[in-house]
């Protein structure tokens, strides 16, 4: 499975900016997909999920309310509208698979993500 993630840029405090992720290749041996991010010398967090199988969703609370994370089937695509950005959420966001049918509480982690994008960046500045 490879995962294309575009969609980052310069935004104002309090805009928007949706990713995209486009998946290929073997993607109905998937379980779902995520978003997680990484800022400057922090670790890489997550931020939100899709689980496939009844459409669950989740989602970090410092993004709730304000992001939404969504699917396309028939592009194999996953999207994660943002609303509200602030300097806090400035990061690379790197968008993942996961590739065996972990329980729900495994989508926070990263370790239930067998595939991964390479990330794309979110500057949030004036």
């Amino acid at each position: 499975v490879q995962l294309q993630a575009y969609g980052g840029g310069l935004v104002q405090p309090g805009g928007s900016l949706r990713l995209s992720c486009a998946a290929s290749g073997r993607t109905l041996s998937t379980y779902g997909m995520g978003w997680f991010r990484q800022a400057p010398g922090k670790e890489r967090e997550f931020v939100a999920a899709i689980r496939w199988k009844g459409g669950i969703l989740y989602y970090a609370d410092s993004v709730k309310g304000r992001f939404t994370i969504s699917r396309d089937n028939a592009k194999n695509a996953v999207y994660l509208q943002m609303n509200g950005l602030t300097p806090e959420d400035t990061a690379v966001y790197y968008c993942a698979a996961v590739g065996r049918p972990y329980n729900s509480g495994s989508y926070y982690y990263d370790y239930a993500y067998e595939y991964w994008g390479q990330g794309t960046l979110v500057t949030v500045s004036s």
